[in-house]
């Protein structure tokens, strides 16, 4: 999110030329075709990340199984995609196909509000039912009020997600510090940095990465009864309890200590990852969609871990594929899909850093690809994914990022940014 989270501004187009044009004018409303040689795509995925190269393949991929059929890539932000959803989905400019933020407050919203295909059929019919396993599921799946986790197949992921830390083991050695294996590790680690003028975690405070560090603080006090019931609301979310006054108080604590630091509160998640890359920050906590591109540009050496002393995370299959109500080519569209859940393309897509869904493991050659869907498989298998904080009520993403801030300068106690918390969460649930 990521998550609401997320990536930089794709530059994909300059990485597809050749292979992608402009994009032309929308479709009708009826699924009928404006143009039949035209598949109209958007996303958002940086050409260097896993999921832009392995995009970029299934592109040609789909250009030779579909002589005369074209694809037209628009190049879209995160953010774009995210704030103009809404209006472009019920206007004539819709694409064929999108990649789309997954969650109650993003595609749960269009689903209920009627701007997505519902995919079910073709899900049962093309097999992606059986090849997307259910913890990925989850998001793919909503129900008559936009909830995740049953009902129809309105989004399909290729790929998952999940966070974890990074950090740099040659500064780690400069320190004398190895591999924070546990939880004691890490904080002794962010010491023996503060120590030395160095502020050890990177983060953002104008995006995702700072209310996600608060949040996995949250997930170590907490199981998998608590996630179902702030995210799919199977139960009373409390924000003073026991899991949450830990994660606020130690998040303002951190702060206090050096770990975080005070001037990162207009800091994008962009900067932050760049802070990691070049060095500057020893330990990032944030996604996988981060792995291709470390691999691509760090010129150090790096390693990850869970976050130690933990089993839950954030996590969730991927950002979704999802058909506009109002897309001329829904048919090409369902074959894209097909393509990006092949073996090839799901085989580059683990080489490349991502975590894909339905890959020959054997397959997955780099030792740093393999060591990824590794670690994913043991969070799988502990049933270890607990989504994003943004996504159980729509616009809390907003919130989340504000109040944090609040907390980062010491503006708001951490009483306060649980009271705000629970308002805005309260609000935003559904009466079911």
């Amino acid at each position: 999110m990521w998550t609401a989270r997320r990536r930089g501004k794709a530059t994909a187009a300059a990485a597809l030329a050749g292979a992608l044009l402009l994009a032309s004018c929308g479709g009708s409303g009826d699924g009928g075709s404006a143009d039949a040689h035209t598949l109209r795509l958007w996303h958002y995925e940086a050409p260097n990340s896993a999921m832009g190269v392995a995009w970029a393949e299934a592109v040609k991929e789909f250009e030779s199984q579909h002589p005369g059929v074209k694809v037209e890539f628009e190049e879209k932000s995160f953010e774009q995609i995210q704030k103009t959803a809404p209006m472009v989905l019920n206007s004539s400019d819709a694409p064929d196909l999108m990649e789309y933020n997954k969650g109650n407050a993003t595609t749960g919203l269009l689903s209920r509000q009627g701007l997505l295909t519902d995919l079910s059929a073709e899900a049962a019919e093309r097999g992606w039912d059986q090849l997307i396993g259910p913890g990925v599921r989850t998001t793919s799946q909503y129900d008559a009020d936009g909830v995740m986790g049953s009902g129809k197949w309105y989004g399909v992921p290729n790929y998952a997600e999940y966070t974890m830390v990074y950090f740099n083991k040659d500064l780690f050695a400069q320190y004398g510090l190895g591999e924070p294996k546990t939880f004691d590790d890490l904080v002794a680690a962010m010491d023996t940095f503060v120590g030395n003028d160095i502020t050890p975690l990177a983060n953002s405070g104008a995006e995702y990465l700072a209310h996600q560090y608060l949040y996995q603080l949250a997930l170590s006090r907490a199981d998998r009864a608590w996630v179902d019931a702030y995210e799919l609301y199977r139960g009373k979310t409390d924000f003073h309890d026991a899991a949450w006054t830990y994660a606020a108080e130690t998040f303002a604590d951190w702060v206090e200590k050096g770990y975080i630091g005070k001037n990162s509160t207009s800091v994008k998640a962009e900067e932050a990852g760049v802070s990691f890359l070049q060095g500057k920050a020893p330990i990032l906590f944030s996604g996988s969609w981060w792995y291709g591109r470390f691999q691509d540009e760090a010129t150090f050496d790096w390693g990850t871990t869970l976050w130690p002393g933990s089993d839950l995370t954030l996590g969730s299959g991927g950002n979704l594929w999802v058909v506009p109500k109002s897309a001329a080519n829904k048919e090409l569209a369902y074959d894209f899909i097909d393509i990006t859940l092949s073996k090839k393309i799901q085989n580059l897509l683990g080489n490349k850093g991502g975590v894909p869904v339905a890959a020959d493991t054997s397959a997955i050659t780099d030792p740093k690809a393999e060591k990824l869907i590794a670690d994913f498989t043991t969070l799988s298998d502990r049933d270890g994914l607990a989504f994003y904080p943004d996504w159980p009520v729509a616009g809390f993403y907003d919130v989340l990022v504000s109040e944090t801030q609040k907390l980062i300068t010491g503006s708001e106690e951490p009483d306060a940014y649980l009271d705000a918390l629970q308002e805005a969460y309260d609000k935003g649930v559904p009466q079911r």
